[in-house]
Parts: C-alpha cells; sequence; structure tokens
C-alpha cells in the first residue's frame, strides 16, 4: 500500500498517495487545476504552463512536481488566474482560431478555457500567421492553424513498435507538429479517430465527420471545463 501524504491547496487538506502529482491530487479531491498539455497516462513534461501554481512564493508547474507533506498550494489566487489567462491569450494570437468554423467547437479545450477565464479581446497583437494545413493523409486533417504544441499526439499515438506518429519539426518560431508522411499512410481508422479525440483543440480532425455531433450538443456546450471536479 502506497504511503499517504497530507497537503493543502488554497487552505483545502488533501491526502493523497505519495508520488503523485499535484494535479492528480487534486483532481481526486475535487479540485481543478486547468490543463492543456498533460494526459491520462503520458509522461507529464509541463509543455503549456495552464497548471502554473505557487509553492513557497515560487512558481511550479502542477502536472511535474509530486505532492510532499506539508506542502501549501496556491491555485485560485487572482495572480494565478491572470497568469493562466495570459497564456490562453497568447495561444490565441498565436495561431489561427476561427471557433465557429471549428469541428473542435464545443469539445475544444482551448475554446472551453477562454470562457472559463472569461477572455474577449486578447491583451496581444494577432499575429495571423500563415500556416499550412495537411490533407495527405487518407483518414487526418493536420492542421498547423490551430496546433498549441501541447505534444499530446506525439507522447500518445504510436504504433505497436512504439513509433510515433507524429513529431516535431524545425525550432522556435518555425516549430510544427507533423505527421509522418508514410506512417499517416497506414494509420487505421480507429487511431485517426483517437488522434482527434486526443488532441485539445482543433488541430487533428479525423475526415468525413462533417459536424456528425451538432454544436449545442456537444461536451463543453453542456456544462463549463472543470465543473465535473470543481468544488
Amino acid at each position: 500500500m502506497a504511503n499517504k501524504v497530507k497537503i493543502k491547496i488554497d487552505g483545502k487538506e488533501i491526502i493523497t498517495d505519495e508520488g503523485k502529482t499535484i494535479v492528480e491530487a487534486a483532481r481526486e479531491n475535487g479540485v481543478f487545476i486547468p490543463t492543456l498539455c498533460n494526459f491520462a497516462g503520458a509522461l507529464p513534461k509541463g509543455c503549456c504552463r495552464m497548471c502554473t501554481i505557487k509553492i513557497n512564493n515560487r512558481f511550479m508547474t502542477a502536472c511535474t512536481t509530486p505532492a510532499a507533506s506539508g506542502m501549501e498550494v496556491e491555485n485560485h489566487t487572482p495572480e494565478i488566474e491572470e497568469f493562466r489567462k495570459s497564456i490562453i491569450e497568447l495561444l490565441f494570437v498565436s495561431g489561427n482560431h476561427f471557433c465557429p468554423s471549428c469541428e473542435k467547437s464545443g469539445n475544444c479545450e482551448l475554446q472551453a478555457l477562454a470562457y472559463r477565464y472569461q477572455m474577449m479581446v486578447p491583451r496581444f497583437p494577432y499575429d495571423f500567421p500563415m500556416k499550412s494545413v495537411d490533407g495527405t493523409a487518407p483518414f487526418i486533417i493536420k492542421d498547423q492553424n490551430r496546433c498549441i504544441l501541447c505534444k499530446r499526439c506525439i507522447k500518445t499515438i504510436k504504433d505497436e513498435q512504439g513509433r510515433h506518429y507524429f513529431a516535431f519539426k524545425e525550432r522556435g518560431h518555425k516549430l510544427e507538429v507533423i505527421l509522418d508522411e508514410q506512417m499517416g499512410k497506414e494509420m487505421s481508422r480507429a487511431l485517426a479517430r483517437k488522434a482527434m479525440e486526443n488532441c485539445p483543440v482543433g488541430s487533428i480532425i479525423y475526415k468525413e465527420i462533417g459536424f456528425a455531433e451538432p454544436i449545442g450538443t456537444r461536451k463543453y456546450d453542456k456544462m463549463p471545463i472543470g465543473s465535473e471536479i470543481d468544488n
């Protein structure tokens, strides 16, 4: 049996298993910490910084920080919430996110977080970068305009030999996630659907579904993100 540790998140006492991250401990105890890159079953990397918290006056990522006895965590403070909102705004202005025309609208985690943090007009100027859309694979459309570089597809979409279908290409402002051309041709329908489901935004779309689920009936149309665990 795992050893137990006791921590506090915004004053709420939480008991969890030793070795679990703060994000995991929070979810199990009804406390919402927003994430975008974090995904169950994949190693956390702290890429998106949405789960930023404060411990002993230091900013840390909750998805990579293990819970330790006596830890006091700041989560829902005005300072941290404003920091998270600025990340959402930066993601919107650095890509081309046209929600009304996106198949992921209503199921998009970035869109849902923008609603949660009441993002209106971003404080940063829009880049409107020229980005490509790759539709050469039989079952996948990879739209770079909506990619937020979270690595979820890279970490979770593999073949039986453990080879990754997606990978980073280029560096700096040219960095993008691409689908391996040959592996994309061999990707099954089931794995293509999984890739779309694992993507938090509309960057990976399974072909031929065409708004099969009407807007207004989708996951975050029905309830705000985090409402299933937030107290």
